[in-house]
């Protein structure tokens, strides 16, 4: 099994950009609000989630190639 090291703030980072691509999903498979709204926000939070992720997902991924930038 493969571990990283994250710290707390890095931590928070993650599951929060989780939270908008999960938001993003959700609002996306519900019928909260109008068709055209609900695609528009869903997408827009699906997008700055996995927008956001990609930063701290390749530094994760770069510290554990190179292990003397920890």
């Amino acid at each position: 099994m493969r571990t990283f090291e994250v710290n707390l703030p890095e931590l928070a980072y993650v599951a929060g950009t989780r939270g908008l691509i999960g938001v993003g999903v959700g609002l996306l498979a519900s019928n909260y609000l109008r068709a055209d709204q609900r695609k528009t926000i869903g997408l827009c939070l699906l997008g700055a989630g996995v927008l956001t992720t990609l930063p701290i997902a390749a530094r994760i991924f770069q510290q554990e190639a190179n292990p003397r930038l920890r």
